[in-house]
């Protein structure tokens, strides 16, 4: 059997959430992705699952940004919102992310997908659900993932040191009520996704520039973009 305590969580994101991950649906949500690990492919690779904690330490978050379920085609997710691998075309939410990060910001698209650089400056890029089975979006929603990554939201939203939390389209912006606002920013901003229906665009929202001068204003060192 496939226990949660072999889910080890990187560095300081172990003690701030051993409440969490002490709690039955945890141990749960370990059995139901090892059942998946054995009879389907699941993504992101079992070492990848925690990476954004890994690269992100809890003490040096300065930018939350809040995904949906990871990348599900081959070789893409590896464990942080919106990134891919190198080498791996960039897929339509990503792309669309580029073309903003130029018209923002003038940064020229950098011919890859892989986003570590900016988690490696205190973005914690946090999907709300951390695994998906194969060309299968969705089907590891509601299993216990949203429960544990509301609770992260809710630990670095209790921190002393104020951080600015990226809410990018509807779903993420549901999360808004598990923020202290009175201490944090919270920027808003539709989905990359160019698959969305009528209202705002992401393209014209310039979240990067709005991101960092929330940053300024909580006296906090902004974030370098660029991936070129």
């Amino acid at each position: 059997m496939y226990y949660a305590s072999q889910w080890s969580l990187p560095g300081s994101w172990a003690s701030v959430l051993s409440e969490e991950t002490a709690k039955p649906y945890f141990n749960e949500l370990a059995d139901f992705v090892n059942q998946e690990r054995e009879t389907s492919t699941v993504y992101p690779p079992e070492e990848d699952v925690f990476k954004a904690f890994e690269l992100c330490p809890y003490e040096q978050v300065r930018v939350l940004l809040l995904g949906q379920d990871p990348y599900h085609d081959e070789g893409q997710a590896h464990g942080l919102c919106f990134s891919v691998q190198p080498g791996v075309k960039p897929p339509a939410s990503l792309a669309n992310i580029f073309k903003e990060l130029e018209a923002d910001l003038g940064h020229a698209p950098p011919g890859h997908g892989h986003l570590e650089r900016w988690a490696a400056q205190g973005v914690l890029m946090l999907n709300t659900v951390l695994t998906v089975r194969a060309h299968t979006p969705g089907l590891h929603k509601n299993k216990g993932w949203e429960k544990f990554t509301d609770a992260v939201i809710r630990t670095v939203s209790a921190r002393d040191e104020p951080m600015v939390f990226a809410l990018w389209g509807d779903f993420a912006r549901k999360k808004a009520s598990l923020i202290d606002q009175e201490r944090h920013r919270v920027v808003l901003a539709p989905h990359p996704s160019p698959i969305i229906g009528k209202g705002p665009k992401f393209l014209g929202s310039r979240p990067f520039s709005a991101i960092n001068e929330a940053l300024a204003e909580l006296g906090c060192p902004e974030i370098d973009w660029n991936l070129a």
